[in-house]
Order: structure tokens, then sequence, then C-alpha cells
């Protein structure tokens, strides 16, 4: 298997897909959120999720740098800590901040994926603050994918429930 083959297909496909969904969102619609339920982001907070969710997210395991709050390593985090409630995750402020920091995540997420090599992406096991059971690095990012993949349906999602003229052709990429 070819690792980084595979992730860099399965990237080009995510990164594409949530850029077009981007192309339906409009900066007055930044503070929607669903209203039933609880604990729900702004469609401005999940833009900004996702446009951190596969590169900024995949540094750590690439490099082990991971991020700090308030001085606290990732890894001696509370599951409160790591999963904070939605109101305290930030948000852009428009469309094109959107775009831009999705570009530069999707810059990163290749630049990172560049400097592993193929043993490092198949053999070298990693952990997650969140997850301390070992996985393979090439496992790990794929997990990432996955991570902007999800948030993106979520994007389609709230789309949807505004009224924007999305199908299953935008959710696919298709």
């Amino acid at each position: 298997m070819n690792w980084k083959e595979l992730i860099s297909r399965e990237m080009i496909a995510a990164y594409g897909n949530a850029e077009r969904l981007l192309d339906l969102v409009g900066d007055g619609d930044l503070q929607w959120k669903p209203s039933a339920g609880s604990n729900w982001m702004s469609t401005g907070q999940l833009l900004r999720h996702m446009a951190g969710a596969c590169g900024e997210s995949g540094r750590g395991f690439v490099t082990g740098d991971w991020p700090q709050l308030d001085g606290t390593d990732a890894f001696e985090l509370s599951r409160e800590e790591m999963l904070p409630p939605a109101e305290k995750f930030p948000s852009v402020t428009s469309v094109g901040e959107a775009r831009r920091r999705l570009e530069e995540d999707k810059t990163l997420a290749f630049e990172l994926l560049a400097s592993c090599s193929e043993k490092d992406l198949a053999e070298k096991m990693t952990d997650a603050p969140w997850d301390p059971e070992g996985l393979l690095l090439g496992h790990r990012l794929l997990q990432m994918v996955d991570h902007l993949k999800s948030h993106k349906a979520q994007l389609f999602y709230y789309l949807k429930l505004q009224g924007k003229p999305v199908d299953t052709g935008h959710l696919w990429g298709m």
C-alpha cells in the first residue's frame, strides 16, 4: 500500500468538496446555528474548526508539536478541556477568512505529508491526547482527513437546514 498516494487522494477530495461548499455560505450566515437541541457551533465557528481539522490537527502526529492550553501539555488535558462547549469555539469573521484559513490548512497538510516517509506512515506508532491507544501514523493522518470530511458533512446539513440549494452532489463533490 502506498500511504502517501492514499492520503493525498483523500485530502484532495475532502478539501475540494469543502471549498465548493464554502461557495454557498455568505457572510450573513456566520451566526446561524440549528435551533433544536443545544451545544451547536455557529456556522462561523464550524468554518473556523474545519479550517484546522486536517493540517493543524495532523501537525502533532507528524512533528510531535501539540498545541498547549494555558501552558498545559495536550496529553494532560481533561476531556472537558479537549472538548469544550460550542460557545467556547472561535469563529471566523468572514467567508474570505474561512477560505484563507482552509487554504493554509491544506498547504500545511500536504507539507506534513510530504515530510513523512512511507516507512514512518506504515510503521511509526502514534498516540493522540484524546486516544492514547497507539495507531500507525498513516492511520492517524487518515483520521484527520475524516475529521475534515465529518465537518464538511456538518456544513452540508447546516446549509440544507438554512434552505440553501444543496443536494447529494454537493455532499459528495459530484
